[in-house]
């Protein structure tokens, strides 16, 4: 579904550009007020850095409405790894996007609300913003005990978080976005926000653990449709324009030209995973193989998502020390990532000797190596 013809003109026009003069719409002021109708993260984040680097605001401000399918979302310099459970993510299908913000990582689900406040980095206040969420809140059940923290969250009940915040800022322009939990699956979210590696030592900007709710479990009735209207309408009051929200295709092309690039730019492995700053691993694992236990120690450090250094040390009676070395040496310089792991062992199968035993110590070698990954 396409903008109203009115606001599809509008955009479309060259003003929209930035310039010295770009405006929004020409020179009218107030606010405009869009709703994503996709549920694509990278195509909802992708509309964030198009209005950001596109769109004049100076004499006007946007809200962006946003929902997604299943996806955790990371800071720009955070470690997926130290923040969430990436197999347990690729068993259940769950997307991985990393923002152009900074802050913590958050989970996201057609349950819980995205909300994107974006104006001239002079008037970004974030503080405003999250105020008027609450009052939106009240208005619909003024009994609600929500407010707004030094951390700039929304607690519930003084101690649920049911929001988080983060913010770009621009050399002009500012945006800062929030989410609101609403109907949120929780069990999914507790799960994937446990990393399960162990031995991982990183200065990439650590989440902060809280404990959550979801509204509806405060009240049945606050659907999300019913929470969207109810912020859009505050949104309206506050500025002083129509409560009217637009539709918005993130995909279109003709409205937002060159968008399509942006959210493949947002999916790939060098921005998701090769952001990644500088990281090392040192840990061990116990294989199990026919009656023995053994334990098998790994040290790697890894910059830009890719194996810089790895050692491997097995005991020499269970494998030969050159396979391992083999295989630490083919690491290095890859991918920190199980399928590539997964092609280099089969790579190397092909040169073992064809020795059954020991082609099967070295399968149960490169799957635990997958398993770190």
């Amino acid at each position: 579904m396409a903008l109203p013809r009115s606001l599809r003109s509008c955009l479309q026009r060259p003003c929209l550009l930035r310039s010295p003069r770009a405006r929004l719409g020409g020179a009218g002021g107030g606010g405009l007020i869009l709703q994503s109708l996709s549920g694509d993260v990278y195509q909802n984040l992708a509309v964030e850095d198009w209005i950001h680097e596109q769109v004049s605001l100076e004499n006007r401000q946007v809200l962006f409405l946003w929902r997604n399918a299943p996806a955790v979302v990371i800071g720009r310099h955070q470690n997926p790894w130290q923040e969430c459970n990436l197999r347990l993510m690729r068993q259940k299908g769950i997307k991985l996007a990393r923002r152009r913000s900074g802050g913590g990582t958050v989970y996201h689900d057609l349950g819980n609300i995205n909300l994107t406040f974006f104006t001239t980095r002079k008037k970004y206040e974030r503080m405003d913003n999250l105020k008027l969420v609450v009052r939106a809140l009240k208005a619909l059940r003024p009994q609600l005990d929500v407010h707004v923290t030094d951390r700039y969250d929304i607690v519930l009940g003084g101690r649920y978080k049911i929001s988080g915040t983060a913010a770009k800022l621009g050399r002009t322009t500012a945006y800062h976005h929030c989410t609101l939990l609403c109907s949120a699956d929780k069990s999914v979210l507790s799960s994937v926000l446990k990393s399960p590696y162990k031995g991982l030592k990183s200065n990439a900007t650590a989440s902060v653990p809280s404990s959550v709710r979801n509204l509806l479990e405060e009240d049945p009735a606050l659907t999300c449709e019913l929470l969207l209207e109810a912020i859009a309408k505050e949104y309206a009051t506050w500025h002083q324009i129509d409560h009217h929200i637009t539709l918005i295709n993130p995909a279109d092309e003709a409205v937002l030209p060159g968008i399509n690039s942006k959210a493949k730019e947002l999916q790939t492995w060098e921005w998701v995973y090769g952001k990644t700053p500088k990281f090392s691993i040192s840990t061990y694992f116990d294989m199990t193989y026919k009656d023995s236990v053994l334990e098998v120690k790994v040290d790697m450090e890894v910059k830009h998502g890719r194996i810089e250094v790895c050692n491997i040390d097995a005991p020499e009676q269970w494998l030969p020390p050159g396979l391992c070395q083999e295989l630490a040496k083919s690491l290095t310089g890859s991918r920190f990532c199980p399928d590539e792991v997964a092609v280099l062992a089969s790579t190397l199968l092909r040169t073992c000797p064809q020795d059954n035993e020991l082609r099967n110590k070295w399968n149960l070698l490169c799957e635990n190596m997958r398993m770190l990954m």
